[in-house]
């Protein structure tokens, strides 16, 4: 007996991904909870365990192909699997006892379905609310769009037809299996046709629309809550939040061009950066820090973090600094509710950490910084860089951060203007650190001089609706003199 594996719930708003990896093969025999597939989603790579067990009898995905939450991948058999059909001999054992209380009965051999359907009895008109329990009725299938609509016209059945919300038929029949439409390009956002409808009439894109309810599925409420929200940003001059793009121009005219398609990591960096552009009036603010004695320090303790398992960096000092800046300016750990006129301060202290990796930007996050040691956190952060880069984060990693470090001294630059991270409200940029002459005023020891400093540049971008200029500058210089002078973080 063949049990067929199917790809199970990702995450919330996760619905699709690309394989990177098909970790086995037909023949292979797997136990239950044993690694299958890679998969790359909008949020980070994970690996897909089985929740079957037995051999292998068919992959029918390979490495590219686009799978949905639902999509059979593997056939296994000799095994016990969780995700095996229910029997179905007891639902048309079911139809068939009713039968003689006047039920339709299921057609012989040989007869068409359309000349049952004709000598079937009509079903009788269902009230509002029928279709809670357990079916719709023909009356109640136009408002099922997502099946078979074309140009926002649904798709006439035949009469008489009684369907149930999950495409199969009632009773014991078995109907045909309707054709399935072309997948959408990205994950489709959880809603109902009415919703759908309805974001449709408003001008939303119902992507961009964050669902309240279970897995974050969209209501009504959500649609008009984004609308109402979209007016009071525009109103406020932050700009509208949905953009029509212009169409570009064909650039094959002046050469050779090749189009590839964005990875999911890509698309939504893209959409989740764009959006933040968007909505949130930037400023940013900069500023340089002495690390001079900082940096001695650093080299001097840093075979006690290498003992404790990690790499004492300059980030995982500034983690320590704006744990306590945040502390003590508690609106730059905060997120604004527009459509309520409320700012939500959070009390926690979980900062994310821009990492660069081959597939893309990934934000892991470090939770309770203000709890942790130096040590600690660079143990920490060195494992998060690791999982980052191997593909290995989960959607629990990359959420929940009130506050975002970007540091880019690594590579180089002087300063930059790092991008918000919404719904946060403020990101700090850090560039690459430079030795320097910095003039060192006159004192009772000596008449004044230059003298070689080691500057690093930080670049402070802020949501302007929630973070006055004033108070950006005066977080901002916090952490210089943090940096300049530790002993201050236990002041």
């Amino acid at each position: 007996m063949s049990t067929e594996f199917k790809i199970p719930e990702l995450g919330e708003n996760v619905t699709a991904g690309d394989v990177v990896r098909v970790l086995v093969k037909a023949g292979d025999t797997i136990e239950k909870d044993q690694p299958v597939l890679e998969l790359e989603t909008d949020k980070a790579t994970i690996e897909v365990p089985s929740s079957v067990s037995g051999t292998i009898q068919d992959v029918k995905v390979k490495q590219g192909d686009k799978v949905k939450v639902g999509q059979v991948v593997l056939t296994v058999g000799d095994g016990a699997g969780a995700a095996s059909k229910p029997a179905e001999k007891p639902a048309v054992a079911k139809a068939e006892a009713g039968a003689g209380d006047g039920a339709p009965k299921a057609p012989a051999a040989g007869q068409s379905r359309a000349a049952a359907a004709d000598k079937a009895p009509k079903p009788k008109a269902q009230p509002a609310g029928a279709a809670e329990d357990g079916g719709l009725s023909q009356a109640a299938t136009p408002e099922r769009k997502d099946e078979g609509e074309e140009d926002g016209k649904p798709r006439q059945r035949p009469r008489g037809e009684v369907v149930d919300i999950n495409r199969g038929a009632r009773g014991g029949q078995q109907q045909p299996t309707p054709a399935e439409p072309e997948a959408p390009r990205g994950p489709v956002a959880p809603a109902a046709p009415s919703v759908r409808r309805l974001a449709r009439e408003l001008g939303v894109e119902i992507a961009l629309v964050t669902g309240s309810g279970p897995e974050g599925r969209i209501s009504i409420e959500d649609v008009q809550l984004y609308v109402k929200n979209a007016l009071a940003n525009i109103q406020a001059g932050g700009g509208a939040p949905a953009r029509v793009e212009t169409p570009l121009p064909d650039f094959s005219k002046w050469g050779e061009v090749e189009r590839k398609p964005m990875s999911n990591i890509r698309r939504k960096t893209a959409e989740h950066l764009g959006h933040a552009w968007s909505v949130i009036p930037h400023v940013t603010q900069h500023d340089r820090a002495d690390i001079t004695a900082v940096e001695g320090l650093r080299k001097r303790y840093a075979p006690q973090a290498e003992k404790a398992g990690g790499k004492l960096t300059m980030t995982a000092i500034a983690l320590k600094i704006v744990a306590g800046a945040l502390q003590r300016f508690p609106q730059f750990n905060s997120s604004i509710d527009i459509g309520r006129n409320e700012i939500i301060y959070k009390k926690s202290i979980h900062v994310g950490v821009a990492a660069d990796t081959p597939r893309g930007l990934l934000v892991p996050v470090i939770r309770d910084v203000d709890r942790k040691g130096i040590f600690d956190l660079s143990k920490e952060l060195a494992q998060a860089s690791e999982k980052a880069r191997g593909g290995k984060l989960g959607l629990d990693d990359m959420q929940g951060a009130g506050f975002t470090i970007t540091n880019l001294g690594g590579i180089g630059g002087t300063s930059f203007t790092p991008i918000v991270n919404w719904p946060e409200v403020a990101i700090l940029g850090v560039s690459r650190g430079t030795w320097e002459p910095v003039w060192r005023p006159a004192s009772v020891e000596d008449e004044g001089t230059f003298e070689p400093r080691l500057m690093l540049p930080l670049s402070l971008s802020y949501d302007h609706r929630v973070i006055d200029g004033a108070d950006a500058a005066r977080f901002l210089r916090w952490v210089c003199e943090a940096f300049e002078q530790p002993f201050v973080l236990s002041l």
